[in-house]
């Protein structure tokens, strides 16, 4: 079995998410083709320029398919491609059920992202005597109770068990325990080591480091050298070296809040871009309200026709969660930074949350605060009740801009 100094660490995979939950729906709704079974991607319309392959299935990928290039490569690739729009809105129920699954086996269950997690078993007798048929079991209880497969990878720390989720798929149970690195791990090509990113791997290479076995053997000097702290990190973890523990996150809140969108055109003019500003705000703000919370920072982020993008904050007097004064410190912060130049995308965030009963209204201005708090209250409740587009703010009146949801 392995050296797994005593702790046993999980990391749950779905195998393609994206697509395989939404043909485990549409297989629900009566679909007779199974879009795991066929060519097919997640993506969206190339019409609107957000034809991007966000995930794809196994006969995809025979095609050379890869995520994230466009959709019009993708058919050229494989005329008879399946494209299916997402739906972020059944990814994150299937996530949760998933979730609820896995924590009838425990509650030290950290979410890394939207589909995976790591899971601490330590201390669990039946996944210590025999973790892979442990494993087998949850894996089995996700397939039978919600139609999707994952990979589970098995190891002692958290680095290790996501290692060995990502050896062969689908629906695969892997261990990668500390005896196990020289065989399983070493001969791997570097770039597929954790951390390692696209830009490390061609001057690793012309460091003649080309596997993570001669990554985890190499002068720590020499990577010291070449990427300072980064360095010594991927050092520890070609060597299988991690140490952080399994943290509960389900219940932190978020740090930011925010929105953005890619134009259907180019625009280029300050009035364009401050009616998209406004409805941006105005998602993120209803979104802050929601949450219960006030911020103390507004972020805009721009990205111009190059694709080149470039952001700055604005830190408020006071804390807030009105649309008016989030969308007036969006206003002066794209002012100050817009270049001139078109733009392609425009996104709002807003951070430095706090719970809302810390808020404080100033004595000189709490009349005109109430009255824009009522607007907001009423605004949200209508959306909330109608959709978002049931009510519009005149500026939007015979304007192609709407609420961006």
């Amino acid at each position: 079995m392995g050296n797994r100094k005593n702790r046993i660490i999980f990391h749950i995979d779905v195998n393609s998410a994206f697509l395989s939950w939404s043909s485990v729906y549409n297989l629900q709704q009566g679909e007779a083709v199974d879009f795991r079974e066929i060519p097919a991607v997640i993506g969206g319309d190339s019409k609107s320029r957000h034809g991007v392959v966000l995930a794809k299935s196994i006969s995809a990928k025979k095609y050379n398919i890869k995520t994230g290039e466009s959709i019009f490569s993708a058919k050229k690739k494989c005329p008879q491609l399946k494209v299916i729009p997402p739906e972020h809105h059944l990814y994150r129920k299937y996530s949760n059920a998933m979730m609820d699954i896995l924590k009838t086996y425990t509650p030290m269950i950290e979410k890394f992202s939207i589909d995976e997690c790591f899971m601490d078993l330590t201390g669990i007798k039946k996944a210590y005597e025999d973790p892979e048929n442990f494993a087998l079991s949850i894996k089995e209880s996700i397939k039978k109770e919600l139609g999707f497969t994952v990979n589970i990878g098995i190891s002692s720390n958290k680095l290790l068990a996501k290692m060995a989720s990502d050896f062969e798929k689908p629906d695969r149970i892997h261990t990668l325990y500390p005896d196990e690195i020289q065989k399983k791990m070493w001969p791997l090509p570097v770039e597929n080591l954790f951390m390692v990113g696209r830009a490390a791997v061609p001057r690793l290479h012309k460091l003649h480091i080309k596997t993570i076995g001669e990554l985890a053997n190499c002068d720590l000097k020499l990577l010291k050298n070449e990427f300072k702290n980064y360095g010594a990190l991927i050092w520890n973890y070609a060597r299988g070296i991690e140490n952080s523990e399994v943290k509960d996150n389900s219940f932190i809140k978020a740090k930011s809040i925010g929105n953005s969108t890619t134009l259907s055109a180019d625009i280029e003019d300050r009035v364009s871009a401050h009616k998209i500003l406004l409805a941006l705000c105005e998602t993120v703000s209803m979104r802050l309200r929601s949450s219960k919370s006030i911020c103390k920072v507004v972020t805009v982020v721009i990205k111009n026709s190059d694709f080149i993008s470039y952001s700055k904050q604005k830190q408020l007097y006071n804390a807030t969660d009105s649309t008016k004064d989030i969308t007036k410190a969006a206003y002066e912060i794209f002012d100050k930074v817009w270049r001139g130049d078109k733009i392609r995308l425009l996104g709002v965030s807003v951070s430095h949350l706090s719970p809302n009963e810390l808020y404080q209204t100033s004595l000189f201005d709490s009349e005109g605060k109430m009255k824009n708090e009522k607007l907001d209250r009423t605004l949200d409740s209508i959306r909330s009740k109608y959709g978002s587009n049931s009510i519009m703010r005149g500026v939007f009146v015979k304007s192609k801009v709407k609420t961006i949801k």
